[in-house]
């Protein structure tokens, strides 16, 4: 007996579908078992068909994967706003969990963003090595809400500093150059391009004229109370995403950020299936927080992780870094995430292991010709490098565990 005979978590990929350029056999070869996964094709708000989900399960299962995660089936804009057919959208949402749960898929991530996904300013920000990752300035996002989307009141929320550097920022673009840079902010929904304008981004902020934090909570409660009960019964795990970045942008509210964020929204429900995916990268985009801190006191509601790290400037510019790098303690993060799984083994509980997966990754060697926009951060080497260093990670504490054991 030797120490790989103990437990690791389940590595996993983000895969997109067949349109994703990497293929499921690329993902095979880079020794993850499963994916995280979701029928990107279907419209917000519509009902999964079980044929759709079957057919994608079996998909996957032929490449000798297993659809680990669904990531994820998407929250309607009218149920985050409160407003429009709710018990359609509800009752939609409960059909594809009670479909997804008939083909054996128990976890489900979901986000509570407001009118854009995950933000960032430059999709191919290039480090000293020569690779390229995602990169978040405040300036050219001052410069995009000020500028470009002309956002009534956008100048309260960003600095007078902020503001100059913004002007001058934007007045050094073409034409060319700022409208590549409005698609990559308003267009980056993982898996997918709708297509969007600067017009539907602002009929869409319009939507959220008066709603606040309380608001927004208040609407993520009624959903929970929609469909927890459903997915409880049919054993689904939900797990809600953090914010990305975790803080107020285009003066939109920003609910899932922070540790208190993240205590406030478990206490609405304590079922079994109320729970977080864990994103290192999303809550280490706030230098504020403290990861280790959090994995520690969130553990037992964890139900999916994303893992990787974050640099911060002190100008308020973040980047990825490294899986290993940035401000992430992953040794600390990967550990108590392995002492949570085995407290869930020893227990009996049916659902203990905890998938993973390296979340973004820099897009390098070869991968560098073969940039799309369409996945952006999802690179096939740059992932692969990512996972090969968190499975390094982890072989070392479960091999001192086991050493430790025999002393």
């Amino acid at each position: 007996m030797d120490y790989r005979s103990l437990t690791f978590l389940e590595e996993s990929f983000r895969w997109f579908g067949p349109a994703d350029p990497v293929p499921l056999s690329y993902i095979r070869q880079t020794g993850a078992t499963g994916v995280f996964s979701a029928l990107h094709e279907i419209p917000y708000g519509e009902a999964w068909p079980i044929d759709d989900i079957r057919d994608r399960r079996a998909t996957i299962e032929a490449a000798g994967l297993r659809w680990t995660v669904v990531e994820s089936v998407p929250v309607h804009e009218d149920i985050k706003t409160g407003a429009g057919d709710l018990s359609r959208l509800f009752d939609n949402y409960a059909r594809t969990l009670r479909n997804l749960a008939a083909e054996g898929i128990t976890t489900v991530i979901y986000n509570f963003m407001p009118v854009l996904d995950w933000v960032r300013t430059d999709m191919r920000h290039v480090l000293p090595d020569g690779s390229e990752c995602l990169l978040f300035d405040p300036v050219q996002l001052a410069a995009f809400d000020i500028h470009a989307l002309c956002r009534p009141g956008a100048e309260e929320d960003h600095a007078p500093e902020r503001i100059a550097a913004a002007a001058e920022w934007w007045q050094s673009l073409d034409d060319a150059a700022r409208g590549e840079f409005v698609g990559n902010v308003i267009d980056v929904f993982p898996g997918c391009k709708l297509g969007l304008t600067l017009d539907d981004i602002r009929a869409m902020l319009d939507r959220y004229s008066g709603i606040g934090r309380p608001e927004l909570t208040a609407n993520l409660s009624r959903f929970l109370d929609a469909v927890l009960p459903v997915a409880e019964s049919v054993g689904i795990r939900l797990a809600i995403h953090p914010d990305d970045p975790p803080f107020s942008v285009l003066g939109l509210p920003r609910i899932v950020g922070t540790a208190a964020d993240l205590d406030a929204i478990l206490s609405l429900s304590d079922s079994v299936s109320h729970g977080v995916c864990f994103c290192s990268g999303s809550f280490g985009a706030r230098p504020d927080n403290d990861l280790t801190a959090m994995v520690r006191q969130f553990a037992p509601r964890i139900h999916a992780v994303h893992l990787r790290s974050t640099h911060h400037e002190p100008s308020g510019t973040f980047y990825e870094a490294d899986h290993l790098a940035g401000n992430a303690d992953m040794p600390a993060i990967l550990g108590i995430l392995l002492d949570e799984q085995d407290r869930r083994q020893a227990a009996g509980r049916a659902d203990w292991r905890l998938p993973l997966r390296p979340d973004h990754g820099h897009t390098m060697m070869d991968d560098l010709g073969r940039y799309t926009p369409l996945t952006p951060g999802y690179s096939a080497i740059g992932r692969m490098r990512g996972l090969a260093e968190l499975r390094g990670v982890m072989h070392g504490l479960r091999g001192a565990q086991f050493r430790a054991a025999l002393a």
